[in-house]
């Protein structure tokens, strides 16, 4: 409570707000200060980062692109009609956990909306 020996008992308005408004620009300077060396470490982080990674994607042969395993029990396309594809997804997963059985023995061919 040094501070209240240090201030005139009577402040006016000027005053108080000259010392509101350098409490602010104190507040805000130390924040882009901040902003900067946060932002100067992030760069400073990724490029330290990329450089190892950069060199062996230059240097490694291209790897022939290999299918995709299908998960066991998949049962080829499925036909959406006027369905959304989350609308379905969300409409197999019903159907499965009302039959209690897990979704890759289920064989859905084609989901289509009644009106």
């Amino acid at each position: 409570m040094f501070l209240a020996n240090t201030l005139p008992e009577h402040l006016g308005f000027v005053d108080a707000a000259v010392i509101a408004l350098l409490g602010y620009l104190v507040v805000f300077f130390g924040l882009i200060l901040l902003m900067i060396v946060i932002t100067i470490l992030g760069k400073a982080f990724a490029a330290k980062s990329a450089k190892p990674a950069a060199a062996p994607a230059a240097e490694a042969a291209p790897v022939p692109e290999t299918p995709k395993p299908v998960a066991p029990g998949a049962a080829g396309e499925l036909k959406l009609h006027d369905v959304e594809p989350k609308i379905a997804a969300m409409l197999m997963a019903i159907v499965a956990d009302k039959m209690g059985k897990p979704l890759n023995e289920l064989r859905f061919i084609s989901i289509k909306e009644v009106k």
